[in-house]
């Protein structure tokens, strides 16, 4: 009998039937507040009307259009509704299918266009599980172990973490910046560098927002430097951070931007964008692919962006994410298993550690696993397995938040219960 590979590891038990808005409906009969939204992907929520109609739509005109032999209208309607979201100077566009995609074709743009080797990325980022991708990725070896020789010219400088590091966030910028200066002095020099990698909030990484001085740090030392600062929003993008782009809670602005997730509520399509001026210093040839920019993806992620601006969801997540951080740390404050809430937006994360400080992964996989029971659905994060992230649909209601904070605050209950009962037994 044929089955899934062996190496997949299911998060929840839940096989779905179908689903709707922030809910999914098992077949075995239960309803799930769903708080993983495919890992950040169903970004009006599941199965938003808009969407499936310009889908099904599509479908009954054309599958698939390869857009370098022949043009398709929803992807040119695509360019232009992203043109009214994208920063300003960032007007031209490649379409792939992935995140680790278009994160491959940005850090080939920015070596052929600056005729430099070398990357820098920081610590706890997450890029991908493609070679080139894997690469870029610190978020943990389970990404990139097992399949060396990686691609060379990756060079790795601290993430401003400050919980780990116990410090204050200025103090931890201080730190990073301080390092990555380091860095050129010891690893890339400055004129060997064609890149910063980085994400306006670490997603696999501990669900870590960047502090606005940090990302500001990069661009002036970009500018200085003439290095490309290529802003990866596949997660944080899309409106998922309470602003349109996760970078836009900083001044700094970036040369290419990194976009796929949320684009279009489901279906598999990203982008980068970057001037016309620096995308012409891409080698002729270097960007195509089959599936690229396909045409029913290209219709639903038009219909994305047109729900997301007449619903109001980027505010929606603004304000629905400011309710989730204060419930969440009022359940902090009842539950010292939670060492840190932190987030932007609808991305949420709850780190736990031991009495000591410690990562404690063990509970974090215990309330996500309890979550489920709970009928709210999670998954945990991080390097060390300790971070359980919250990852609601934009179009959350005040009555979902609500809602998912009790049975989150339940989940940890029984376990932090189950945990005092084993110590007292043990």
């Amino acid at each position: 009998m044929t089955q899934l590979s062996p190496l997949l590891k299911q998060a929840t038990p839940v096989v779905v039937d179908h689903a709707k808005g922030s809910w999914i409906f098992g077949t075995d009969g239960e309803e799930y507040l769903d708080f993983t939204t495919g890992i950040g992907v169903t970004s009006t929520g599941h199965c938003h009307p808009d969407v499936v109609a310009a889908a099904r739509e599509q479908v009954g005109k054309i599958i698939h259009a390869q857009y370098t032999t022949v043009m398709h209208t929803p992807l040119l309607e695509l360019t232009d509704k992203l043109g009214e979201v994208l920063p300003a100077g960032l007007d031209s566009v490649f379409y792939a299918n992935s995140g680790s995609e278009a994160v491959e074709a940005a850090i080939r743009l920015a070596r052929m266009a600056t005729a430099r080797p070398n990357i820098v990325v920081f610590q706890g980022g997450f890029h991908g599980r493609t070679v080139a991708a894997a690469s870029l990725t610190t978020a943990g070896t389970k990404f990139s172990a097992g399949f060396s020789p990686l691609m060379s010219g990756v060079h790795m400088a601290p993430f401003p973490y400050a919980y780990r590091y116990g410090l204050d966030e200025d103090s931890a910028v201080r730190f990073a910046v301080r390092e990555l200066d380091y860095l050129f002095k010891t690893r890339t020099a400055p004129n060997d560098t064609a890149a910063f990698l980085i994400e306006p909030a670490l997603g696999d990484g501990g669900y870590l927002p960047t502090p606005p001085a940090f990302m500001e740090a990069l661009r002036e030392r970009a500018d200085r430097y003439g290095i490309a600062l290529i802003f990866d929003e596949v997660q944080a993008g899309v409106g998922r951070t309470g602003k349109f782009w996760g970078h836009q809670h900083s001044s700094a602005t970036p040369d290419i931007i990194i976009t796929a997730k949320g684009i279009a509520s489901g279906f598999p399509i990203s982008a980068i964008a970057a001037s016309t001026e620096l995308m012409s210093k891409g080698w002729a040839g270097s960007q195509g692919g089959t599936y690229g920019g396909n045409a029913v993806a290209a219709a639903a992620a038009v219909a994305t962006l047109g729900v997301i601006e007449r619903e109001g969801l980027v505010e929606n997540a603004r304000v629905r994410g400011e309710q989730l951080q204060a419930g969440l740390r009022e359940v902090q404050s009842r539950f010292p298993v939670i060492g840190d809430v932190r987030g932007r937006g609808l991305m949420q994360g709850i780190e736990f550690t031991t009495a000591d400080g410690r990562p404690d992964a063990a509970t974090a996989a215990a309330v996500q696993q309890a979550t489920t029971k709970q009928k709210l659905l999670t998954l945990t994060c991080g390097p060390e397995g300790n971070v359980v992230r919250l990852i609601p649909a934009l179009v959350v209601t005040e009555d979902e938040i609500t809602l998912g904070v009790d049975r989150f605050e339940a989940a940890v209950a029984a376990v932090s219960g189950a945990v005092t009962v084993g110590a007292a037994t043990g």
